[in-house]
């Protein structure tokens, strides 16, 4: 027994060495992912709230209906809702596309420019008249801190907050802060996965995390080991 434990704590040392970094690493990161709530991290705490929720519909609105017999593409869903204090129906086609149009009317309306996309962010967004500059990525060219495959403004504000407002919609998509940015790499690390930052299962984290597992159980079962050495060498006391 005393010689197959030796071995294990033989083995205990050498797994430590291995995954000593991994389980630092996860440590770090997931001490820095929990520093700030996650409604902070998203950027929620920048949005100027909006009372559209509590705004009605025009009764008897048929426009989706139209929308449906005027376009020849397949369409995949539909949507009304009120967006700035407008009724609009957003359609989603089979091929991924969204337009918007005027559920009272049913007229088309144009895809965001960048002076609307401006005007969105300075409207919406606490801070947001401090825009430095507005870029446009196409769906399969967007940045690593947005990674959907929408077509989108990137409005850039002094303190480098990125805010996305997607063409079609013309609704900010994502807010993306600095710390956001810094969260994201944290997650890449956490999650061994820093070109996409989003598999959270693949084989080389099921192994490290495997290999810490067992390294934890071999250290709760020398912890119990030593304890009981250290029992045993312990003086009894005795009467008189």
């Amino acid at each position: 027994m005393a010689a197959c434990m030796r071995a294990l704590a033989r083995w205990h040392v050498w797994l430590g060495w291995l995954v000593g970094v991994p389980i630092v690493m996860w440590t770090a990161t997931g001490l820095f992912m929990v520093a700030k709530p996650i409604e902070e991290v998203r950027g929620n705490h920048l949005r100027i709230a909006q009372n559209e929720e509590h705004e009605t519909l025009p009764p008897g609105n048929p426009a989706p209906i139209a929308f449906q017999l005027e376009n020849a593409a397949p369409i995949h869903s539909f949507e009304t809702r009120m967006q700035r204090g407008r009724a609009v129906t957003f359609i989603t086609y089979a091929e991924g596309t969204i337009e918007r149009f005027d559920a009272i009317t049913g007229t088309r309306i144009e895809p965001v420019s960048a002076a609307e996309a401006r005007s969105i962010v300075a409207q919406e967004i606490i801070g947001g008249t401090s825009a430095e500059r507005v870029t446009f990525f196409e769906s399969d060219e967007v940045p690593v801190d947005f990674r959907r495959p929408m077509p989108v403004w990137r409005v850039t504000l002094e303190d480098g907050t990125h805010i996305y407002v997607g063409r079609e919609t013309g609704d900010i998509e994502a807010v993306r802060t600095r710390w956001w940015r810094w969260f994201d790499i944290m997650w890449g690390l956490h999650i061994m996965d820093l070109s996409e930052r989003q598999d959270t299962s693949h084989p080389v984290l099921i192994l490290f995390a495997a290999l810490a597992s067992i390294g934890s159980l071999m250290g709760s079962i020398l912890m119990f080991r030593r304890r009981r050495s250290r029992m045993a060498g312990r003086p009894r006391s005795g009467g008189t």
